[in-house]
This record gives structure tokens, sequence and C-alpha cells, in this order.
């Protein structure tokens, strides 16, 4: 009895501590669930207002890019440029504020908490990451280049120039710093939660990476330019340079057939564009250069160095630049300090900036006509070669000197350099140096148009032109590039091209669809002929290839490092040629950088997700083209 009395005792006093304890804790367990809750709203407050914050920094930069490539107006004057630039300060300013507010409003203790919960907590550190890239991009990277724009911009050179160097000398510090700026909050980006519970975040965070893959090169350029571009525009005493205009119509390595030339000297930032000259001219000039017996192995065959329409069948620029600078030495007995080419492709995009011009016989050359009047109706207005080639001359002179007249006008010049930044960037300019620390910065870059040295994946279709025709300017390309199997001795590619010749059954002049191979068979009109050569990863190994199903054979060759093979393709009028190459490549999982020939109608290039192969550190990426 006494015992059940004890333990009943035991029970009741148990039974109290427990409902003592429970009154303490339960104040305890409600604070604590209002803290959380009262945490999460701040979350979800602050969150919001970031987003906000946010998009209106987005539609500041969106203003930014839209007053960057707006069109010049009819009347310009300095104060217009001077209103410009104090707008897009402004607009700077307003965009790197929202940043910073939507960097503070994502930061504190509540964020720190929830970003770090396991799987709830991705799509927080994704925003607050977000915010935080932006808001150094927006503080850090922006304000140097809308300054330097705005410099650079606003008025010539202090020596009367079309560009002001000192400027753009001063500028080079403040675009590397943004340089590296670039290159960390992009590592920074790629470290965020690609894949979490919340779609709509993810699909930001996507689009934060990609922006920043295209800015990264971009500013990096900038910086370059900064750093190169003084000395090669004349700030240490003047430099000459041999301008080389390619005609696409005939397709070669680097683009077009070498047509029309003339010089450019830059003198502290001031340009001038003199004696123009046509092709045949340089048809007589035995230029002295070696460019060792890989090139010959190639190229001999051709008389490539001393023949000027074959000068350029090589892809990799610097070869073409070398014969051609060497060519107008032997003619001139003048030296220059680089060679720079273009296409009409690119003379289109720089005169949508600059506006159109007139040809001493009135005709228009305009953005919207330029291509087609260099690569195509010229042949049908001038049968006669002679007269072509002063039409073209006279086309060339026109825009040169509309170009020159724009870079002087304060309300033009903004879009003339971006256009200009825009043609050297995607490679439809492209420029080499005689000075050899130049060049080993240009080769690195799409303006040096070089052939890569380089053990990672790679695929180049190149064609040029055997039959002497001017067709290529109907010349649709199409390239697939596949993986298979991942075997030990390297990974399976598989390559499909299909050339196709869109050239019209009739209407076309007898000098564009005439060939000039005199082949030993039957062609009819508006038939075309190509060198079809494929560039392959260093240390491929092509195990078979196909034309429309039937095994054929290609003539193997070697290019700075590349595997190289090449097929001799007849492409009748209406007509296609489908490739099938299979290679064995060495083990990789990255995608393959794609060559991208400068032809009127661009290669339209599909690079399929690469299966596993680990072969390298890096992680798979996408497709690049150079």
């Amino acid at each position: 009895m006494t015992r059940k009395l004890r333990d009943s005792a035991v029970v009741s006093h148990f039974t109290g501590l427990v409902r003592r304890n429970h009154r303490r804790t339960r104040p305890l367990m409600w604070a604590t669930a209002a803290t959380l809750l009262a945490g999460s709203c701040w979350v979800v407050v602050t969150g919001l207002y970031a987003r906000s914050e946010l998009l209106a920094a987005q539609g500041d930069l969106e203003t930014l890019r839209n007053a960057a490539t707006a069109p010049p107006s009819s009347v310009s004057t300095t104060g217009d440029a001077t209103g410009r630039r104090a707008r897009a300060e402004a607009v700077a300013r307003s965009a790197a504020a929202h940043a910073d507010r939507a960097h503070r409003l994502t930061t504190g203790p509540a964020w720190s908490v929830a970003a770090s919960l396991p799987v709830l907590g991705g799509p927080l550190e994704t925003v607050r990451g977000t915010a935080k890239v932006v808001d150094r991009l927006t503080g850090e990277v922006l304000p140097a280049v809308v300054r330097t724009a705005g410099n650079l911009t606003d008025a010539a050179g202090a020596d009367g120039g079309h560009l002001d160097l000192s400027e753009l000398r001063r500028a080079a510090p403040a675009l590397e710093r943004a340089s590296r700026e670039v290159a960390a909050t992009r590592a920074e980006a790629r470290k965020l939660p690609s894949r979490t519970w919340l779609p709509a975040v993810d699909r930001v965070r996507d689009q934060l990476v990609i922006r920043l893959d295209r800015m990264a090169p971009a500013v990096e350029n900038a910086a370059t330019g900064a750093r190169l571009l003084p000395a090669m525009l004349g700030a240490e005493g003047p430099r000459r340079y041999f301008v080389v205009f390619q005609n696409p119509a005939e397709s070669r390595g680097t683009g077009g057939m070498p047509g029309a030339h003339a010089t450019l000297t830059a003198d502290r930032g001031k340009f001038a564009l003199t004696q123009f000259g046509h092709d045949t001219e340089m048809l007589d000039p035995r230029p002295k250069v070696d460019l060792g017996a890989e090139f010959a192995a190639m190229y001999a065959h051709y008389d490539a160095v001393d023949t000027w329409p074959n000068s350029n069948m090589s892809p990799h620029f610097p070869y073409a630049a070398r014969i051609w600078s060497a060519t107008w030495l032997d003619k001139s007995r003048e030296r220059v300090d680089g060679v720079l080419s273009l296409d009409p492709g690119a003379l289109a995009r720089l005169l949508a900036a600059s506006g159109p011009t007139r040809t001493t016989a009135g005709t228009v050359v305009a953005a919207d006509n330029v291509v087609d009047l260099s690569e195509r109706t010229n042949y049908m207005t001038y049968p006669d070669p002679h007269k072509r080639k002063a039409f073209l001359l006279d086309v060339a002179r026109a825009a040169a000197g509309q170009l020159l007249t724009a870079a002087d006008d304060p309300q033009r010049r903004p879009a003339l350099l971006l256009g200009l930044y825009e043609v050297l960037s995607n490679g439809q300019m492209k420029v080499w140096s005689a000075h050899g620390d130049e060049q080993r910065e240009l080769e690195s870059r799409p303006v040096g148009g070089s052939l890569p040295q380089s053990p990672e994946p790679y695929a180049g279709l190149v064609v040029n032109n055997a039959a002497g025709t001017k067709l290529d300017y109907y010349l649709d390309r199409t390239l697939d590039w596949y993986t298979g199997r991942c075997t030990a001795i390297g990974r399976e590619v598989t390559v499909k091209a299909v050339l196709a010749n869109r050239a019209p059954s009739s209407g076309l002049p007898t000098y564009v669809t005439d060939r000039l191979d005199k082949p030993p068979y039957a062609t009819h009109r508006g038939d075309n002929r190509l060198l079809v050569s494929y560039y392959a990863t260093a240390g491929a190994k092509l195990t078979k290839v196909t034309v429309d199903g039937h095994t054929a054979l290609m003539t193997p060759g070697v290019e700075r490092g590349h595997p190289v093979y090449t097929l001799d393709v007849e492409l009748p009028a209406g007509s296609s040629r489908t490739v099938m190459l299979h290679l064995l490549e060495p083990r990789s999982d990255r995608a393959p950088t794609v060559l991208n020939q400068q032809l009127p109608r661009p290669l339209q290039a599909t690079v399929h997700p690469p299966s596993e192969c680990h072969g390298d550190s890096a992680g798979p990426d996408r497709g690049r083209s150079r």
C-alpha cells in the first residue's frame, strides 16, 4: 500500500513537472514559429521587391542597348552627342541603383539561412546570387564601358583624328579591370544551382549565364582593343595597311576571292584610304614569302603563293595576309604594317551606321543593296569585265568616303564604332599585323582569322570554288555534328555536310556561269564545282566517307595540327550533295569549335549534344563558332 502511494506521488510529481515545462516551452515554441514565419514573410516580401528592382535594372540595360544600336538621325550636332552621353550615364546610374537595392534586399540573416536549406533553398540561393552578380556588373563593369564609349564618341581626337587615341589608351586599365570582373562574375554565376524545384528561377539563371558568356569575350576584346589600337592606329607614328576586298561569290578559304584593294594610312587616329586598284593589277608580282613545308604540301599544287586568285585557299588568314603584303611589296616597293580584309557583308553593316552614299555615276550604295550590288547585279549590269571592275572600284571609293565622313560626325560615330566592333568580333573583317607582339594578340581572337592550334574538338567545313564561276552566291551549306560510341581508343564522330546549288536555271550572265576549269566531262549552264575540305580535331582519323550514300575517297593533309580531308565535288545546277564523314577522335566530353567561313549564305551548323566520353577535365559545353 505504501509503495503504491509512493509510486502515485512520483507519477503526480512527474505529470506536474511536464505541465509546468509545457507551460514554459509553449511561448518559446510560439516565438520560434513566429520567428520562422516572420523570416519566411521577410524573404517572400523582399524577394518580390528584389524581383521588381532587377526588372527595373534590366529595363535600363535594354534602354542603353537600344540607344547604342539606334540608327543615326539625319541632323547631328556636338550638343546632341553630349546630351546622348548624359542620358546614357543617367540610365547606367539608374541600373546600378536598382541592382544595388536588389542585392541589399537579398542579403541578411533570413536570406542566408533560407538559401542554405537543403533542396528548399536552391531557388533562393540562385535569386540571391543573381542579384549579387547583376550588382557587380552594373557597379563595376557598366560605368567603365559607358564612360569609355562616351569619351570616344563625344569628339574627334585632340590632333584632329577620327578617333581619340589618347582617350583610348587612358581607358585601357579600366577596361582590363572590367574584363576581369566579368570573368569573375561569370564563374560565380556558373556555380549557382542550375536545376531547382522552381523552373522560373532556373530560366533566369540560364539566361544570366548565356548573357555573361556573350559579355565576357566582348569586354575582353574591348580591353584588348584599348591596349593594342593606339599603336596600331598611329599613336607612335604613321601606320600603313594593305586592304583587300574579298568577293564571296567565288569562295576561298578565308571567305571570297581577293578582288579590289586599297591602302589605309593611320596617323594619330586620322585615317585615309588611297591607291585603290583591282585584282588584275596583282597578277604579275612574285612575292617572296616562305610559309613552311606544311603549307607547301597543302597548296603548292595550286601555286597559292604566286597566283593571286588562289592566295587565300587556306582558312588561316595570316597565311593569306603574309602573301598579300609580300605581293604588294613586290608591286609597289611599299612595306606595310599589316593587312585588313573585309567583304560586302561587313561593308553593309558599316553602311547601316554611316548611311547611304552614291558612286560618281549616281548609283546608290547602301546597307540594303551593297551585297547584291557587289556579288550579283554588277555582273548583269556590266558584262564587260573592265567596266565591271571599274564600277566595283567606284563602289569601294564611295563607301570608304562615306565611312570616313561618318567617323567625323559625333552623331553617327557611336553607331559606326559599334558596327566596326561587330564586324571585327564576328570575323567579317580580319586583321593581321606585321608586328609580332600585336599579331600574337590578334591571332587568339576572331579578328585574327586564325585556324587554332589546339587539341580541343574542332569542326571546320571549308569550300573553295574550283570551277572559276561566281555561283557561290547561291550556295547553301549545312553541317550536323554527332557523337557515337565512346571506345577505349577514342569517340566516334559523324559529320553530315550538305551542299546545295540554288542558282536559277536562267537569267544569269555568262561571266557568272562560265566554267574556267574545262572539265573532261559534259557540264551545263549553272553547274558548279567545289573543293570541299573538312578540318577535324587534332589526332582524329577518318574511317569512312560517302557522297550521296556511295563510298568516296578524300585526299588527306595536315594544317596547323588539324587533319584535313578534301573532296572534289561536282555540283550541278539545282542539285545537292550529301557528304557523310565518319571519324574516330580523341576521347572528350566537349563539343567542337565550329569554323565559320564567311560566305553570302551563312553556314547552318547544328552541334548535337556530345555523349559522355571522359577525356579531359572540362565538362560538356555548347558548340562554339570561330
